[in-house]
């Protein structure tokens, strides 16, 4: 399962930092420790019930491998490499447009666990009840990406971009633009006014 870490200074010594793990938003990390090629910090539960997670790793060359303890107490061997640059080329072309849904079944798509409760009826994707993500099959570079979406009273879904950020969907009543609500990068970056007050 994908997950993502930032490390930044925070003054003249220490390390802080966010997480985002197997689900739910960026997650601030208060202090990051390093010490002799060794990393390792702890958050608290966050949708999870038990314990705090727990990263501790070994720096190798640029990457790290180490253990992540989840708050039920499991445990699972992890690698981390370093994320790829974000700078563009301003000439970049983009290649002809990918329709990522066939509007007859999923072809293309895999669930991230073993059960699938998604369908596709009438041209649209749905989950009647709470599950598996959903994953493309094809891996992709840099892409612009179209959703239309619709969602039920009180409903909660997201789509995910690379398994670190999930734009929000949420039935949040028209809340005030946040970090959590609808359009948002969750954890991240709030929406827009503008879109707010389209989908308010």
């Amino acid at each position: 399962m994908p997950s993502w870490l930032e490390v930044v200074h925070s003054g003249l010594h220490t390390l802080v930092g966010q997480f985002v793990g197997t689900g739910g938003s960026a997650r601030p990390i208060s202090k990051v420790n390093f010490n002799n090629g060794k990393v390792s910090f702890s958050i608290p539960p966050q949708w999870e019930t038990g314990n705090d997670l727990s990263f501790e790793a070994t720096m190798q060359g640029d990457n790290l491998t180490g253990i992540i303890t989840f708050p039920d107490g499991k445990t699972y061997n992890c690698t981390a490499v370093r994320a790829p640059s974000l700078k563009r080329s301003s000439t970049r072309a983009w290649g002809k447009p990918v329709k990522l849904l066939n509007g007859t079944d999923l072809t293309g798509w895999h669930p991230s666990g073993e059960k699938n409760q998604w369908v596709v009826e009438n041209g649209i994707l749905k989950s009647a009840s709470p599950g598996f993500n959903l994953v493309t099959d094809a891996s992709f570079t840099d892409f612009k990406l179209h959703v239309e979406f619709r969602y039920a009273t009180h409903g909660n879904s997201g789509v995910y971009l690379r398994g670190r950020y999930e734009v929000q969907i949420l039935d949040d009543d028209g809340t005030s633009p946040k970090k959590g609500t609808i359009g948002a990068v969750y954890g991240f970056i709030a929406p827009s006014e503008t879109f707010a007050k389209k989908n308010g």
